[in-house]
């Protein structure tokens, strides 16, 4: 069964980088999304799951959750897969590098709409990894029904002067 959310003292996020100002994840940004990933904890899985309840001002247009909000949720999510993983690899940031990793690329597919006022949850797993590039498989799921998939690439952070 995955961890329930309310018991776990801090999230992926707040752990790791509690004074990130990221708009979709960062607990330092307080106009942000404040998205809060979780480890899943049944065994037999590494990802890492979320709530996410939408405000009424990420409506599309038509009474549904904006693709640009999912899409920055499913990013956020898997950085939380791969933030996770590379922590558990021992592979922290390199010097001058605020992140470990960042996103290389991001393929999303719409597969139905998701609610704009009810909580959605979404899933990630890392399927590839090695420390200069990680893949994770995430998704966005409402009444039982996968509503958003995306491919994430994520690449070591080199920070270049």
């Amino acid at each position: 069964m995955p961890r329930d959310p309310a018991l776990s003292v801090l999230s992926v996020q707040e752990r790791l980088y509690p004074n990130l100002p990221c708009f979709g994840c960062g607990p330092g940004n307080a106009k942000g999304l404040q998205l809060r990933s979780y480890p899943v904890d049944d065994g037999s899985s590494d990802g890492v799951m979320a709530s996410f309840t939408p405000w009424p001002e990420h409506d599309n247009g038509l009474g549904y959750l904006n693709g640009g909000i999912i899409g920055t949720v499913l990013d956020c999510h898997s950085a939380a897969a791969v933030m996770l993983e590379a922590e558990r690899q021992g592979w922290p940031p390199l010097p001058g590098a605020d992140l470990a990793y960042v996103t290389a690329g991001l393929d999303v597919r719409y597969l139905r709409p998701a609610p704009l006022l009810e909580t959605v949850e979404l899933h990630a797993v890392v399927t590839e990894v090695d420390e200069p590039q990680m893949t994770v498989a995430v998704e966005l799921r409402f009444d039982g029904k996968v509503r958003a998939e995306a491919t994430a690439v994520w690449k070591r952070w080199r920070p270049r002067t």
